[in-house]
């Protein structure tokens, strides 16, 4: 673990993987709760946390380095269901990847339990683990100028969902008609760090298969 100072009140705190990134965002988090860990914001990333706001950034900077990550715990929130139709224009060459059938794609990432690792990209905009390492699948070699609303996407170790249309570079292999982020709800993200998800398949219909 590495601990870096970012201007005068902000931490950025670097580890090896995701999973510690995601253990020591739920450490802090813990903390702040409790009310040990005077900070601002706590922003998770990849392989990074940033605190914001911080009080006696020098001590806190030690300790940090000195902590000893527990497991990520269990979140306590009732899992969110999206339900998806898995009629992406990239199934065919995800199954090429992954070498199984087309409609073998749906079934292994609906049987999975995913977890948001962090937000970025665009408001709303979750970066899903949950899929086996051997899942991992490469960008598009040239990205989509207008990715739409509520594509379901993959890229490396990542599921995503566009909050709303934009350029991307995703491997696309459904749409959901879920609203991923709406300002005049509170809070406007559907999905935070930590959230747990699961892809429920649907028809085309709409009703759950």
């Amino acid at each position: 673990m590495r601990v870096l100072p970012v201007g005068e009140d902000a931490l950025l705190v670097e580890v090896s993987t995701g999973d510690e990134a995601q253990a020591l965002h739920a450490e802090l988090l813990r903390r702040r709760a409790e009310g040990s860990l005077p900070a601002g914001e706590i922003v998770p990333a990849a392989r990074t946390v940033l605190l914001d706001g911080v009080t006696e950034p020098g001590r806190l900077a030690a300790e940090l380095a000195a902590l000893r990550l527990p497991p990520v715990p269990a979140r306590a929130a009732e899992t969110v269901e999206i339900p998806v139709r898995y009629d992406g224009p990239d199934l065919a060459d995800v199954a090429a990847h992954w070498g199984v059938p087309v409609r073998e794609v749906a079934r292994v990432h609906a049987a999975a339990e995913f977890r948001v690792a962090f937000c970025g990209f665009a408001p709303g905009f979750g970066y899903l683990t949950g899929l086996p390492s051997h899942y991992d699948v490469p960008r598009r070699p040239t990205p989509r100028t207008a990715v739409p609303a509520g594509s379901v996407a993959l890229a490396g170790p990542y599921t995503g969902v566009y909050p709303r249309s934009s350029p991307g570079g995703w491997r696309l292999i459904g749409t959901t008609d879920l609203t991923l982020w709406d300002p005049a709800r509170v809070p406007a993200a559907l999905l935070s760090p930590g959230t747990r998800v699961r892809f429920v398949p649907v028809p085309a219909t709409g009703r759950a298969a």
